[in-house]
């Protein structure tokens, strides 16, 4: 087929202006925006806990089951193991561990919060073997002073339907890791530690409302707000989250 030169320059104007033409078929690339970086404090979470960002939160999975023996297992589990503990009023509840779902998102970048929600009951956080960290009430506003009774040799213990969890300080983890090491997370992104900081043990007057305060820690040289575990009540939590809490379901 042949074309005059006016026919091919008409073609080849006709070809450019349709490919420029916005037919809202065709968008142009957006920059992407470069993907949040897990902080690497959540490397110590165990293999048993599924961590991931979603958004501007960090999601961590886990099937809540001890990686300890208890005598909350069920006597034919491998996991099972006689209280070996030290409380001579030591007594077991009628619950058991069973198999759960937790799934508990925290903020990405933990802030202040503006007002101050207080802790339910179930699920306040996650210890770093995949464990549902609890307030310091055995129900509303019921104190844990005969509850403790029941708590295993690593204390914790399993509620009604088998969520096995922590109200204070977690041995199996401080006697693995120290009792300085980092424990887990609440609900508001801000971290949990052991007992002890720079060889001092922590007492409740060193710590705020919250139960917690503000300094450099080995995961956080430049500093970060943190609780403590300490032996005396409120153990982990005060008066509520210092940040504002992300969500826990089981």
């Amino acid at each position: 087929m042949n074309y005059t030169k006016s026919a091919l320059i008409g073609i080849i104007f006709f070809f450019f202006a349709a490919c420029s033409e916005d037919n809202g078929n065709v968008q142009p690339n957006d920059p992407t925006e470069p993907e949040a970086e897990l902080p690497a404090v959540y490397k110590n979470f165990s293999n048993e806990v599924e961590v991931y960002i979603d958004g501007e939160f960090i999601v961590l999975e886990s099937s809540n089951l001890p990686d300890h023996k208890s005598p909350y297992y069920d006597e034919k589990s491998d996991m099972y193991e006689d209280y070996q503990g030290t409380n001579s009023k030591f007594q077991l509840n009628p619950n058991r561990i069973s198999e759960q779902k937790l799934v508990v998102k925290v903020p990405l970048n933990p802030k202040k919060a503006t007002k101050n929600e207080a802790t339910g009951l179930g699920a306040i956080g996650i210890s770093t073997n995949g464990i549902a960290i609890f307030n310091q009430y055995a129900g509303p506003d019921q104190p844990l002073t005969n509850e403790i009774n029941s708590f295993d040799h690593y204390n914790g213990h399993p509620a009604q339907q088998g969520v096995y969890h922590y109200h204070i300080e977690p041995l199996y983890l401080t006697s693995k890791n120290g009792k300085e090491s980092f424990l887990g997370v609440l609900l508001d992104g801000f971290p949990v530690y052991g007992p002890m900081e720079n060889g001092k043990k922590i007492t409740n007057a060193d710590l705020d409302e919250f139960h917690g305060h503000s300094s450099a820690t080995a995961d956080y040289p430049e500093g970060i707000y943190h609780y403590h575990i300490t032996d005396e009540d409120p153990y982990i939590n005060g008066s509520g989250y210092y940040g504002t809490p992300g969500t826990a379901t089981n």
